[in-house]
């Protein structure tokens, strides 16, 4: 199923994100992570590159058998940056031979150190209109509520998304957030520029320091006040840092809900339990909604 279709028949949108083992672990110790996530009933599971791009062949691997194996809907990412339109043409043929009819169509980032050769894509929406033109999937791409960490300006990335969502994109995923009122005002923002197509929120509950530090130096995402004051008292207790991350997490998303969001799309880390326990915190919200 095309996943712009999901969106026309409910709303909020539920769905997770896993990524591929690195290359020395067997493929085999993602799908425990599926099992856990499928008993979560989401609308589809996304499945990412590793990092550089390293794992293509595995993604499409996991989102084949997350898709025909355990049948959930899938979302496979698809970077351009370092591929060429045969190079991509391929791995649409491969997706399309594996059922899956979803794409993420981001522009990825170079190898670390590594020359990445001849590409015929500069930006993703390059790439949403090459999909475009061969058809059959339905096309998904990044949104940054607080801009993209190399744009010089917000308004500017606002620019650049229209650009891409008028490629044809038919849905969106933003950047990890930590404050709600700046979706809320992105999501005002997109509507000045005439961008309708259903927007979910990309939540990552957060669950030590460490990753913290990582998440905010790739993403140029703000902590607000509430945040660094619940970082400050537990950044030393472990246990209950990730505890408060959790709940962080889930009030973010119960927040959402009650605001209206399209859909609700979790970085799960790879950590199924974690998933679990912020779904079940807002399950009686969830069910409200979907039968009101």
């Amino acid at each position: 199923m095309f996943i712009k279709d999901i969106f026309s028949k409910k709303s909020p949108v539920i769905s997770f994100e896993i990524f591929p083992p690195k290359k020395e672990y067997p493929i085999e110790t993602i799908y425990d992570t599926v099992e856990g996530l499928k008993g979560l009933n989401p609308d589809f599971i996304s499945v990412t590159y590793g990092a550089g791009g390293s794992n293509k062949d595995r993604t499409i691997e996991i989102a084949s058998t997350v898709k025909n194996k355990y049948g959930i809907e899938t979302l496979a990412h698809l970077t351009c940056y370092t591929s060429t339109k045969e190079e991509t043409e391929f791995i649409l043929e491969k997706l399309k031979r594996n059922n899956i009819d979803n794409i993420l169509a981001l522009r990825g980032d170079p190898p670390i150190n590594k020359f990445h050769g001849k590409s015929n894509y500069k930006y993703a929406k390059d790439l949403v209109r090459h999909i475009r033109k061969i058809g059959k999937f339905s096309i998904g791409a990044a949104a940054y509520p607080e801009g993209h960490i190399e744009c010089d300006s917000l308004d500017k990335d606002i620019e650049n998304l229209k650009q891409k969502v008028d490629c044809g994109v038919d849905f969106l995923i933003t950047q990890l957030f930590f404050d709600n009122e700046k979706f809320y005002e992105y999501k005002d923002k997109l509507i000045k520029k005439n961008i309708y197509i259903p927007i979910m929120a990309g939540i990552m509950p957060v669950l030590n320091k460490k990753q913290i530090k990582k998440m905010v130096s790739l993403s140029g995402a703000t902590l607000p006040k509430k945040f660094i004051r619940i970082l400050n008292k537990y950044e030393y207790q472990p246990e209950a840092l990730k505890e408060a991350g959790i709940i962080y997490a889930t009030e973010q998303i119960i927040d959402l809900l009650s605001w209206g969001v399209d859909g609700i799309h979790i970085y799960t880390m790879n950590k199924p339990k974690i998933a679990s326990e912020i779904v079940q915190k807002f399950s009686s919200i969830r069910y409200a909604i979907n039968n009101r």
